[in-house]
């Protein structure tokens, strides 16, 4: 049974488990737009419950934009949950800001919120990072539509120093279409935020590096991320490779990450994939579905696809492990 709202889209979407329960946030925008292109701009996040990743009760909204001159203040996109040393749980979520009506343009920048119980979520707007011009593209520098800097994912960093965040930006230099990266800051304590330099180099054959997660399957390090057929670029391109979920092993958590290695999991039908343990522990993908058959946006998220490791190495799902 996947999970869908009859009245809106879904698609971005990010987990926490706690007490045997999963907690699932999702973006959302009603139909009612018309077209879903618009639903970027009304996105609010959502929340539902299960204990099995298949049957979810939907909680409602717990997340909004913020008002005018917010970092957030036309919508909240993409985050990631992580409970803090402190006893709280903290969600890192993009704020996205659009400042001319009409245009695609838009700013965006990373926020935080914090919750006891995963059910009520203060923002604190003290503290929001956004892109360092030392090191990434920002939107001054006109080569792209967007100031690129969303989809954070925070972990603790293995040796107990600190914690991570992973980060979809884009590079300072290269060919202007090629520039995707994953972007990289550090914390002592999930407050003060230091951004350094990307994990990942440009020229991978990505314009952006969607959504990036670490997961460890089985002692074994890969991260996750997400690039559709439109913007795979490069000599990736000129291959005529296509788009969807992407995972390229790591030999370290926290990197670099050798994104011109990265292997598709899934075709573009499915999109945003976010690797979780189920029940039995055993690890499984979920992402939301994208395309149907007509090619219209389908806006709801997949049940649950076996992980695992191929013979050669790569990360997969078992719906491609008989073609590989």
């Amino acid at each position: 049974m996947t999970f869908a709202l009859d009245d809106h889209w879904v698609w971005d979407f990010w987990l926490a488990e706690s007490g045997g329960r999963h907690h699932l946030y999702y973006l959302h925008a009603p139909r009612s737009l018309g077209d879903q292109n618009l639903r970027h701009r009304n996105a609010t996040v959502g929340h539902a419950v299960s204990t099995d990743l298949r049957h979810w009760e939907d909680l409602g909204p717990v997340l909004t934009p913020g008002g005018p001159g917010d970092h957030d203040e036309t919508a909240t996109w993409t985050g990631s949950v992580v409970p803090g040393p402190d006893g709280r749980w903290r969600m890192f979520y993009t704020g996205a800001r659009f400042p001319v009506s009409g245009s695609a343009a838009n700013i965006e920048t990373i926020g935080v919120a914090v919750s006891t119980d995963l059910h009520t979520w203060t923002k604190e707007p003290a503290t929001v990072l956004g892109a360092d011009p030392r090191h990434y593209e920002t939107y001054p520098d006109g080569t792209w539509r967007e100031e690129t800097w969303r989809d954070p994912w925070v972990f603790a960093d293995p040796a107990g120093d600190g914690w991570h965040m992973l980060i979809t930006a884009r590079a300072t230099h290269g060919d202007p279409l090629d520039r995707g990266v994953i972007g990289h800051a550090t914390s002592p304590d999930l407050v003060t935020w230091t951004v350094r330099e990307p994990l990942s180099a440009p020229g991978a054959g990505f314009a952006h590096l969607e959504v990036p997660q670490l997961v460890t399957v089985d002692g074994r390090h890969a991260v996750l991320f997400s690039c559709d057929t439109a913007h795979v670029v490069g000599e990736r391109r000129d291959r005529g490779e296509d788009g969807g979920i992407w995972a390229v092993p790591v030999d370290d958590p926290t990197g670099p990450i050798p994104a011109a290695d990265a292997t598709l999991l899934t075709g573009d039908d499915l999109y945003s994939g976010r690797a979780v343990r189920d029940h039995d522990g055993r690890w499984v993908l979920l992402a939301f579905e994208n395309t149907g058959p007509d090619t219209d946006f389908v806006g709801r998220i997949s049940d649950p696809l076996p992980l695992g490791w191929s013979p050669d190495g790569q990360l997969t799902v078992a719906r491609l492990q008989e073609t590989r």
